[in-house]
């Protein structure tokens, strides 16, 4: 069967407003304006990378809708299941996003409460979606946003599972839009129907109440859902401008785990959507060799630790930069400062 896509994802786009260099939100007076969304992040990668990827949203139908529309293009990602609201009350989630300097931490405030995503239903949608891509992910951050947008993608993981899709699915926990009970309520009861497994080895023991080390719960998730691929990102965090950033990836049907040499002292710009960044380029590893989990694993750790570099939520790095990225971070001999 033609499939049109490699990879649809569901979830809220929003705007990202964030005062210029290290200023405040408490002080500051000028905000730049941004889109970002930890599915559309994934599309965004992935696109970058070489496949064609499309994102299920529900945008308010005003110029801000517009404006998100024409960004979510202009990254080379599909709009074609992008549905609008036409109600008065129709709005875009927004947050902002104030960057750390050491000693003090990023801060983030949300303001997604009762936005256009929330309203989002099946009956928008054709039935053929579902048999049109070949990978269909999402996160713990849709399943978060209210009743109404959980019941809408856990439907969606079952009819793109039936219908012959992998589902990829990123815990992403948020503690200021659930609770942890509530996530591994909700989370415990879709993993059925994953293949491919996101979670931080910290959201495995404080969510999960995993116990051991990372391999040991990585195989549990597992032995215990029936997931195929659970991948767990190992990141430091030396200061909120210097971080390492390396995964483990767990292959269940080959019982092999898969590592790497992390990538060491990033000079961290923004931190934002490099996890996302991460999950673009397992998913494009994956889906460019016939699922080899080697391959996922040095495009996800590269695509990850470059987009620390880079700011705004959305990646930028396409095949050729993370291809050579990939080069130099496994040569052991000399590297030329420049390349051109």
């Amino acid at each position: 069967m033609k499939r049109n896509f490699d990879l649809l994802t569901l979830g809220e786009i929003l705007l990202r407003l964030s005062p210029p260099n290290n200023e405040r939100l408490v002080r500051g007076e000028e905000l730049n304006k941004q889109v970002g969304g930890a599915e559309l992040n994934v599309a965004c990668g992935t696109a970058l990378l070489g496949l064609r990827t499309g994102i299920i949203s529900k945008l308010p139908h005003h110029d801000l809708g517009t404006y998100v529309k024409n960004r979510v293009r202009f990254s080379g990602v599909s709009d074609d299941y992008l549905v609008y609201d036409q109600e008065r009350s129709a709005r875009l989630g927004v947050y902002y996003y104030e960057n750390g300097a050491y000693p003090r931490r990023p801060n983030i405030v949300y303001d997604r409460s009762h936005t256009s995503i929330g309203k989002i239903t099946l009956n928008e949608f054709s039935e053929e979606i579902y048999e049109n891509t070949r990978i269909f992910h999402t996160t713990g951050i849709t399943m978060a946003l209210g009743q109404n947008c959980r019941d809408t993608a856990m439907s969606m993981m079952k009819k793109f599972k039936a219908g012959g899709a992998l589902v990829s699915f990123d815990v992403n926990f948020r503690a200021n839009l659930w609770s942890g009970e509530e996530a591994r309520v909700c989370i415990e009861e879709l993993l059925p129907y994953v293949d491919i497994f996101f979670c931080s080895e910290d959201t495995a023991r404080l969510t999960f109440q995993k116990e051991g080390d990372v391999r040991k719960m990585m195989k549990e998730f597992a032995g215990e859902y029936g997931i195929s691929i659970v991948a767990s990102t190992q990141r430091i965090v030396h200061s909120p401008k210097i971080h390492t950033f390396g995964s483990v990836i767990y292959d269940a049907k080959q019982n092999t785990y898969y590592e790497e040499e992390p990538y060491r002292s990033i000079e961290v710009i923004d931190r934002i959507g490099s996890g996302d960044a991460y999950i673009s380029g397992v998913l494009y590893g994956l889906l460019s060799s016939n699922m080899d989990c080697r391959r996922a694993l040095e495009f996800g750790n590269a695509a990850g630790a470059v987009k620390n570099t880079i700011p705004g939520d959305m990646p930028s790095s396409d095949y050729k930069e993370i291809e050579r990225i990939i080069t130099e971070h496994q040569s052991r001999g000399p590297q030329s400062e420049m390349n051109r």
